[in-house]
């Protein structure tokens, strides 16, 4: 297994089991929303309000197919999965990991989903955004774990088996 990609909504805990699955595995950790961040040098919630959201998925996309990783965890951005091109290329990069976590738990989870720099148009709620996001996160995921009712080390054990029984396939 050369690289483990991670996707899934905003809040669903994709960079902190990221940092907990690389040294677990011992890899390297790379977070997308910081890659973008530091090459564009500005928050992802003003990267938003500067270039818009299209603009900013722009960014996000290119910078995800444009992503060169050997042996790391990658944590990506929520929104990654509306650009084809960098979404095909994180596939050719490893396995994709889909952290799915139901809506209530998620809503339970988020606090301000600005602050966090989520991609939310005009009038659009969290549950229309969840509605849209999950059958893109089924679509590119080549496994699916189910984070739901559970502590960060549960879900850690689960990704770790779920990896295993992929390899061995």
């Amino acid at each position: 297994m050369n690289n483990v990609i991670l996707i899934g909504m905003p809040g669903v805990g994709k960079s902190t089991l990221g940092v907990l699955l690389a040294k677990s595995l011992g890899m390297t950790f790379l977070d997308t929303d910081l890659v973008i961040q530091n090459r564009e040098g500005a928050l992802l919630r003003e990267l938003i309000a500067r270039h818009g959201i299209d603009g900013f998925l722009a960014i996000e996309g290119e910078v995800c197919a444009g992503l060169a990783a050997e042996h790391s965890v990658i944590a990506t951005g929520g929104s990654v999965v509306y650009e084809p091109q960098g979404m095909a290329h994180l596939r050719q990069l490893g396995t994709v990991v889909y952290l799915k976590l139901g809506y209530r738990a998620l809503s339970r989870r988020l606090g301000n989903l600005k602050n966090r720099g989520v991609v939310l148009r005009p009038g659009q709620t969290l549950r229309m955004l969840y509605d849209e996001r999950v059958p893109l996160y089924e679509t590119y995921a080549h496994i699916t774990v189910d984070c739901g009712g559970q502590d960060i080390e549960h879900t850690l054990a689960r990704v770790l088996r779920a990896l295993e029984k992929q390899k061995q396939r």
